[in-house]
């Protein structure tokens, strides 16, 4: 496995981290900007406003570009934001920093993932794109936790110092080790955009990707306020915060790993079975918030299913959007963060009204009933007009 494929999966590592390390920080850079906890929970819509936005315009944007230059540049911005982020007292800047850093990042993707499969033979592609996704994974287990901790410790700043520091060696590596030519010579040539937007419009993904939205805005909506349900809810100290989000990355972790591996075997069981459990899951985590040990027995399991689901409803779409090979990552991704846009969104609404802190909660739940009501809908039309559901 080439060099170059590790440190695009470094790069990703950070850009995930700065994605996710906000959900233990919110109570800290709300207290410090004096804004609300909704209004600190917006940074994490911000972001993922950016990332819905970025996937298919930094897509379409860096299809001529050199691959070496195009990842310098999404990188060196993403950079750049974060250190204005972390020196503002502004709370208007650094929302603004966070929709530029998702578009960059948006945009690192876009490139590094077509740029890691070219780089190895066709045997070890599958390999390749899991090292640049698994920096995602990896994120949740150490890096958002190791967020909360300095944001603990010195102040969430912190936290936004760290990830571009650690984004500054993978900017050194790519300039060494990642090809600097055009476009691989590996590539097909590309399907007009025309014909990608053609597929990934019909009524065949549209609620595929309706579907992804509301499982990923459920699973943030919970994920963005985990801070203060855990410390005031359940009644844990701050100290526990940086552990209980470790124990949700490493259930993403092994969701993510299930559904690699067993997924696809039984698409249309395993994402049934999964929705309907996080719908329960989501469920028993807001009527027990109050007991410390079911909670820290509900995170990881919550983790490793909604990873586990969310990543099975990629698998199925990239499936059914084969004749979109350049825009139907993008539309995932486009969709996995709406998701995060709305959820958090969502959950400040309730914190607003005065529902507690385990409202945010009782609204993921909400959001998987509807997801299960979207994807029985779509059964159910499929199932009238003749045609068999493979998954």
């Amino acid at each position: 496995m080439p060099f170059a494929v590790y440190v695009l999966g470094l790069a990703v590592f950070a850009q995930g981290t700065s994605e996710f390390m906000l959900s233990g920080l919110v109570s800290s850079i709300a207290a410090d900007l004096g804004v609300s906890l909704a209004a600190a929970g917006l940074l994490t819509s911000a972001f993922a406003v950016g990332m819905v936005l970025g996937a298919p315009l930094m897509t379409l944007f860096s299809r001529t570009w050199p691959r070496r230059r195009a990842l310098l540049f999404f990188l060196a911005v993403f950079v750049a934001v974060h250190i204005a982020g972390a020196l503002t007292p502004s709370y208007g800047v650094l929302l603004a920093t966070r929709f530029v850093g998702a578009l960059a990042n948006a945009g690192f993707w876009a490139v590094a993932l077509t740029a890691a499969v070219s780089m190895v033979p066709d045997r070890l592609k599958g390999r390749a794109t899991a090292v640049v996704v698994g920096g995602v994974t990896i994120a949740c287990v150490v890096g958002v936790p190791a967020g909360a901790v300095l944001g603990e410790r010195w102040g969430w700043r912190a936290a936004f110092w760290a990830v571009a520091l650690v984004s500054l060696p993978a900017f050194a590596a790519i300039l060494r080790s990642v090809p600097g030519g055009a476009r691989g010579d590996r590539e097909a040539a590309p399907v007009p955009v025309r014909d990608e937007l053609r597929v990934l419009t019909g009524p065949r993904l549209r609620p595929t990707l309706l579907t992804m939205a509301l499982v990923q805005g459920a699973t943030f909506c919970a994920f963005s306020y985990l801070e203060p349900l855990l410390t005031r809810a359940t009644g844990l100290g701050a100290a526990w915060v940086p552990a209980a989000l470790a124990l949700f990355g490493a259930g993403a972790f092994l969701g993510v790993t299930v559904a690699g591996r067993y997924a696809e075997r039984r698409p249309t069981a395993f994402l049934t079975y999964g929705m309907v459990a996080l719908a329960l899951g989501w469920s028993a985590l807001a009527l027990t918030a109050g007991r410390p040990v079911a909670v820290l027995v509900l995170i990881p399991l919550l983790g490793l299913l909604a990873f586990g689901t969310g990543t099975a409803l990629i698998t199925r779409l990239l499936g059914q959007a084969a004749g979109a090979p350049t825009l139907a990552g993008a539309s995932a991704t486009a969709a996995f963060n709406l998701g995060a846009a709305v959820g958090p969104w969502a959950g400040g609404l309730a914190l607003d009204a005065g529902l507690g802190h385990r409202a945010p909660v009782w609204v993921s739940a909400a959001l998987m009933g509807l997801a299960l009501v979207v994807a029985g809908a779509r059964r159910a039309a499929v199932a009238v007009s003749g045609v068999r559901v493979t998954g």
